[in-house]
């Protein structure tokens, strides 16, 4: 651990996993903590509760605000544990000076998405700093949702299953970039922030198995395939061919030197399916105008317990390690 704390210790990588192992998880151990999921599961396992601080610059950007991005965060991360999301607190902490318009277009945003995952704001907090003290705005939400399907879990992932997700990846964090620097695209790039419930409620309608679900955040897709590995103590073979990533994405990640399985979604989740099942859950999720590109990408094997293991279409094989270092700070 570093004597100090430092930007890369938020990206969702392996000093992120560092920091909240050594730090939080030590402090706080418990059974319902020790499943690191993304949201705990309580009550008989009734209902999911999770909670989320979203400090994003720029606060608007093509496709979201940190309005939007504050909803589907919490809603989302309730979704992956195949909970319907009920109840959310909102704390808001203000910077003086902030323009009273952009807390209004803001809080629109957020009553616009609780609308589809049909929940309701139902406690909050909000406090006003002296200018300098936060970056205008910053926005924790935390929501307690129903379990519809008990059960799925990152921690029991099998040779049974096939590795999928929902869409193409990457587009959140490459427009918070091209955004943040200002460059100019002729293009229609813009972030996947979105509610996932529908899409869950979708699969749960259908009766297709499903053994995990993760959205891919900070960290991407990367992250969320090495913590699998290790909760559930497998390798996953990926085939990089059949990763579904834009050609917009596909090009800030050739200028910039980005990985695309590294970068941050906010709409796009990775699951992990029964084999039978697979086929059948990749037609309904393109049943969605967002998931066009969704695809199986990958099978859950014994070849290198713990390891991630990433398929070219030349036939050589790398580890895809867990990203690390300094990512694209401030992407939700």
């Amino acid at each position: 651990m570093t004597k100090t704390i430092t930007l890369a210790q938020g990206n969702g990588g392996q000093e992120n996993n560092e920091l909240i192992s050594k730090v939080f998880y030590k402090a706080f151990k418990n059974d319902i903590l020790d499943k690191s999921e993304d949201a705990a599961i309580i009550h008989n396992g009734e209902l999911a509760f999770s909670t989320d601080s979203f400090t994003v610059s720029p606060l608007f950007f093509a496709g979201a605000d940190i309005g939007k991005l504050a909803i589907c965060g919490t809603c989302n991360d309730l979704a992956m544990m195949g909970a319907k999301p009920k109840y959310l607190t909102c704390s808001v902490i203000i910077e003086e000076g902030f323009e009273t318009r952009e807390l209004e277009r803001i809080v629109r945003s957020m009553k616009k998405e609780l609308e589809v995952n049909g929940a309701i704001v139902v406690s909050g907090d909000t406090k006003v700093v002296p200018r300098g003290s936060v970056d205008k705005i910053f926005i924790n939400t935390t929501g307690i949702g129903e379990v519809l399907k008990k059960g799925i879990s990152s921690n029991n992932i099998t040779k049974d299953d096939l590795i999928i997700v929902n869409r193409d990846i990457g587009c959140h964090g490459a427009a918070i970039f091209v955004a943040r620097e200002g460059i100019e695209m002729s293009s229609s790039l813009q972030s996947d922030c979105e509610s996932l419930f529908p899409q869950v409620k979708a699969l749960l309608d259908a009766d297709i198995k499903i053994t995990a679900m993760r959205d891919a955040t900070r960290g991407g897709v990367s992250a969320v395939l090495n913590e699998w590995s290790k909760q559930s103590n497998i390798c996953i073979e990926v085939e990089e061919e059949s990763i579904p990533v834009s050609d917009e994405v596909k090009g800030i990640c050739e200028m910039l030197g980005f990985e695309a399985t590294a970068l941050a979604n906010e709409g796009t989740f990775v699951l992990a399916i029964n084999h039978e099942d697979a086929p059948r859950a990749v037609e309904i999720l393109k049943t969605f105008e967002s998931c066009k590109n969704a695809a199986i990408i990958g099978k859950v094997t014994d070849t290198h317990l713990k390891k991630v293991v990433l398929k070219s279409s030349w036939g050589t094989s790398r580890f895809l390690d867990t990203p690390s270092g300094e990512l694209l700070p401030r992407i939700c």
